[in-house]
């Protein structure tokens, strides 16, 4: 069935660039390539590497006019994206020390790394050598990604070059061979057990936290686990009372620690915080819940903290003073529940009116007969809500406000994660790598051909949905999920079944703006008046940075910039980099994004730390 057409969806946070649309190079045949992949990609890290060790900084004989190279920390202590090889050259004749890389080199440790032909577009018509590769700086080692096509005289050049720092030389990771011991063998009086020494560490008996980190969903579980690798001692503060609670409350790894082989391939949110539980537990990170911020300073003189936090233990509560170097707001990917302004909000005499983060789900047992239920969005928060109180037998009304982007959840699996994050497919170290090689406007390109295919594959329900009058969009400039999720972090869902109920009118649709609120119902901008006994408005969160202005003042808010959105390299703008204020620093992201962003998190601090670099020298 040929693709349903959507109009686009490009609506940004403000401040946020959009992505360049662009076209990819004219495509090569494969049997144009007169050597193998291997001669070829050598070649080219060679002539690379020549140009490192002269330190020249014109990198057109190497790589195309329209190229890009994406770093994570090697050229620099921050994340670049450059689009040609002039863009390189002005960014390293501005440095102190040109080159920070000293070499490169083929990684060709199993097939899956080694160099080869592959395609580098969605549709596979574009197709040129790529190749894994090791990388050297002078601060540690890495990884990295290269794509290479040739030029207008058959000269192969870099299309795409991927840096990524992974390690400090002299402050590795204590796993593997550096593993602790785990026990102090001999006989003497007084020697304590494992467990008698985690309790000491985890209250932190006579002991400061290097690193503060606010909330322990997955942002904050990743970033304390990798920094605890690194020996840097750090304390996840969370209000909730357990680990994983904010996933009780309302497909992919953390590190260290896979799902067992007979993981569901979508997770129930309480077996995940269950997992996120006993994580915590098995990676030995110290977290306080029940625990809140109630004042903070920051001493620009001793680059340090002042943070008092008030502990509720067993009812009594208990305060605290602690001097982190470093804080890290992991709260989510959003900031504050957003709940729009509508005239008569105070006076509804309903059961509830809350917003979709204070939803806990329902139990098995309720039954909502005769109870009329309006959720207010359509995102991935309002289909979920509104079908599970359809499941218990309540009316529901969802009201549409704005275009929704649809993907059905197994087409998103199979478009998308095939042959990478999948059954069969490689670690999930390697497949990170080669999935976050990809420069934003490459990968925006790449995802307008997916989003051609996911709209072709679920056509029907699609169509269903228009008939029922439900506003489709395509996502930005037709660019689907992605795009949308890391420039507003809203505005599409991944249709787990509401869907077909929106379609078929069991889940009513009003796509209309709420003019007010009353006492047991709510009025259109139409005219028209539903009956509400409880009302959910799911209707997204504020920015990250009003939410840092709330729990450590506005001297903070001030300070750092906006976050999620696009900067004008294309690199996310404020997440797991410099936030704009020093010692301060926003984590969030779904699962993959934090396990490969918390290393990076990690090297950023562990470097200052070190003394390897200071905030304002990046």
């Amino acid at each position: 069935m040929a693709a349903v057409q959507f109009p686009p969806s490009n609506h940004v946070l403000p401040g946020s660039h959009l992505l360049p649309h662009i076209s990819f190079p004219d495509s090569v045949n494969p049997s144009e390539i007169s050597s193998d992949p291997e001669t070829i990609a050598s070649k080219w890290v060679a002539d690379f590497n020549s140009f490192l060790q002269v330190g020249e900084t014109d990198l057109s004989g190497v790589f195309l006019k329209d190229s890009y190279w994406r770093d994570l920390l090697c050229l620099s202590w921050d994340f670049h994206t450059f689009h040609g090889a002039v863009e390189v050259a002005k960014f390293l004749k501005g440095r102190s020390q040109v080159w920070q890389i000293k070499s490169i080199s083929l990684d060709a440790s199993d097939d899956f790394k080694k160099p080869k032909i592959a395609p580098f577009d969605f549709p596979g018509n574009l197709k040129g050598i790529q190749s894994f590769i090791i990388v050297e700086t002078q601060v540690g080692h890495g990884k990295g990604f290269i794509r290479l096509l040739p030029d207008k005289n058959g000269d192969w050049k870099c299309y795409t070059l991927f840096t990524t720092l992974q390690e400090l030389r002299d402050h590795p990771e204590m796993n593997r061979s550096r593993r602790p011991l785990g026990t102090d063998y001999g006989s003497r009086a007084g020697r304590k057990s494992w467990k008698d020494i985690r309790d000491v560490e985890e209250q932190l008996e006579g002991v400061e936290p290097t690193v503060l980190i606010i909330g322990c969903g997955q942002g904050g579980l990743s970033v304390a686990a990798r920094l605890n690798q690194l020996g840097v001692r750090s304390l996840i503060v969370d209000r909730n009372a357990r680990v994983g609670d904010n996933w009780r409350n309302r497909f992919d790894h953390l590190p260290y620690l896979n799902f067992p082989a007979n993981w569901p391939v979508f997770t129930p949110k309480d077996k995940l915080a269950d997992w996120f539980e006993s994580y915590a537990k098995i990676l030995e990170l110290n977290i306080w819940t029940s625990t809140t911020v109630t004042s903070s300073k920051w001493d620009i003189d001793k680059h340090a903290w002042t943070v008092n936090l008030e502990r509720n233990i067993e009812g009594a509560k208990k305060s605290y003073t602690f001097h982190p170097h470093h804080i890290v707001l992991a709260t989510g990917a959003s900031g504050k529940p957003s709940i729009p302004a509508i005239p008569g909000k105070e006076s509804f005499k309903g059961d509830q009116l809350i917003h979709s983060s204070q939803f806990p789900g329902l139990s098995p047992t309720a039954d909502g007969q005769g109870k009329n239920i309006i959720v207010i969005g359509s995102g991935n928060s309002a289909h979920d809500i509104a079908q599970d109180y359809h499941e218990h037998n309540y009316g529901v009304t969802m009201v549409q406000r704005s275009s929704t982007h649809v993907v059905g959840d197994r087409t998103l699996v199979d478009v998308t994660m095939a042959g990478l994050y999948c059954e069969g497919g490689p670690p999930v170290e390697d497949a990170d790598v080669l999935n976050f090689s990809f420069p934003s406007p490459v990968l925006k390109r790449f995802h307008i051909d997916a989003t051609n295919e996911y709209t072709r594959r679920d056509a029907d329900v699609l169509a269903a949905l228009q008939n029922a009058d439900f506003k489709l969009d395509s996502g930005i400039d037709g660019s689907g999920l992605w795009t949308k999720y890391m420039s507003r972090g809203g505005g599409y869902y991944i249709d787990t079944g509401a869907s077909a109920l929106i379609a078929s009118g069991a889940i009513k649709l009003k796509p209309c703006s709420i003019d007010h609120i009353n006492t047991h119902s709510v009025t259109f901008t139409d005219g028209e008046e539903l009956p509400a006994d409880e009302i959910v408005f799911a209707t997204g969160y504020g920015n990250m940075r009003d939410m840092a202005g709330e729990i450590f003042g506005e001297e903070v808010r001030g300070k750092v910039g906006d976050v999620w959105g696009f900067d004008k390299e294309g690199e996310v703008r404020g997440m797991w980099r410099r936030s704009g204020h020093e010692g301060f620093w926003f984590f969030g992201g779904n699962l993959a994004l934090c396990r490969f962003y918390s290393l990076a998190l990690a090297l950023q601090i562990k470097g200052i730390e070190e003394g390897l670099y200071k905030y304002t020298e990046v």
